[in-house]
């Protein structure tokens, strides 16, 4: 079995896009959590409130960082996808923590992205444009067959 981390934007269906394409494929995916309210706010919600937003942010970001190492490290191939509507810096993160593990990494982005992430596109070992393409790469990964 391959266990896939889905890394990055969460304002499109990609990941569902991947997870639908790879339905019969011996892959088991993981994410952080893409529900921006809950992810923003569940450092407050579980340790309690904090009237400066600096650190209500970093007590969420603390807590979603627990997430999201587990779920690279445990991770055979870690995905990520930078979007055209916000900046991902967290994903740049990802990436770049991916990287540092040693992880299979293939980025995911449109063209208009290439020049700014050139240096996050030298660590991967592929750099999509289409989730499709990932879904190609994952069964080949693991079939050997080619679209």
């Amino acid at each position: 079995m391959l266990k896939v981390y889905l890394s990055g934007e969460i304002h499109t269906d990609w990941r569902e896009q991947i997870m639908g394409g790879a339905k019969g494929l011996d892959v088991v995916f993981s994410a952080p959590v893409t529900d921006h309210a809950a992810s923003d706010d569940c450092g407050v919600a579980i340790l309690g409130a904090e009237e400066n937003k600096f650190w209500h942010d970093h007590k969420g970001a603390m807590v979603n960082a627990i997430r999201t190492r587990k779920g690279i490290e445990d991770a055979d191939i870690v995905v990520v996808r930078f979007g055209t509507q916000y900046k991902q810096w967290n994903a740049a993160f990802d990436a770049g923590y991916a990287a540092a593990l040693g992880k299979s990494l293939i980025i995911l982005h449109p063209p208009e992205h290439a020049h700014a992430l050139k240096e996050v596109d030298a660590a991967a070992l592929a750099v999509a444009e289409e989730p499709g393409q990932v879904v190609d790469i994952l069964r080949y990964v693991l079939n050997g067959t080619l679209p």
